[in-house]
């Protein structure tokens, strides 16, 4: 299973992308988590601890790497090798807890998105051989945008889910990223509601998400707050939660047919 879960900022997708990881580990499955957001905190979500992701260094940022495989330093505009060698990265650079293997992308600094320099090319090929190449469930958290997809990659992706909240920014968010992802060639388009405190709330996101498929809800709960804040994963604490992620996971692999 190759998922990739994205909308606007704060509207969950880190805990949903935590919980659905978390979930496949639990089923005995190995997993890659990609924690592809500029504001990286999917090591907490997880439960990994914070002296653990402290030794992390986001592979956008490893100078030295990005110098030996692409064969140019970050932010050159000369000659640079546009496949670099990824295969030893996820075991090389990464967090692991209870099956689940971490990665944290990084962000591109220089040249805004789309740039095509070292270090995009490195992370681009990086999320090719992971979504294309691997075997593992891979769980990418993204932002509400495609950088770190392209068109070799995007068909590789078993479900696009859209995280959003009742309020309209957040549904205008999810109908752009739909058509960024249709744009890439990206056809099972999902959308998940979170922070969701009655059927007011339920109704308002199913009659304005046409086009997409409503895969469930998570229910405003503060105590997934209360986790983050204490540096914990709502996976150990929380049972409400996990129980409608579960679901939403269902539902999910019904419509796939898995």
């Amino acid at each position: 299973m190759k998922l990739a879960i994205t909308g606007k900022g704060g509207v969950g997708k880190t805990t949903l992308s935590s919980l659905l990881a978390r979930l496949y580990a639990a089923e005995g499955k190995k997993v890659l988590a990609i924690d592809a957001n500029p504001d990286a905190n999917l090591g907490t979500a997880l439960g990994i601890s914070a002296e653990e992701l402290k030794r992390l260094t986001p592979i956008a940022e490893m100078k030295e790497l990005i110098e030996e495989r692409t064969g140019a330093s970050p932010g050159a505009r000369g000659f640079f090798r546009l496949n670099p060698r990824v295969d030893d990265i996820p075991e090389r650079f990464s967090a692991a807890k209870d099956g689940i293997r971490l990665l944290v992308m990084g962000t591109v600094k220089q040249g805004g998105a789309g740039c095509m320099c070292p270090e995009s090319a490195l992370l681009q090929n990086l999320v090719r051989h992971l979504l294309v190449d691997r075997s593992e469930v891979v769980i990418l958290d993204m932002d509400a945008g495609v950088e770190h997809l392209g068109r070799g990659t995007a068909g590789a992706v078993d479900a696009f889910i859209v995280v959003v909240e009742p309020g309209r920014r957040s549904l205008q968010t999810a109908q752009a990223v739909r058509s960024l992802a249709t744009d890439l060639g990206i056809k099972k388009c999902y959308v998940v509601g979170n922070k969701v405190a009655g059927d007011s709330d339920r109704q308002f996101i199913a009659e304005n998400m046409p086009g997409f498929e409503l895969l469930g809800f998570i229910g405003y709960n503060p105590r997934i707050r209360e986790a983050d804040l204490k540096g914990i994963s709502p996976f150990d604490t929380d049972p409400q939660v996990v129980e409608e992620v579960r679901r939403i996971k269902r539902r999910l692999e019904e419509t796939l047919g898995r």
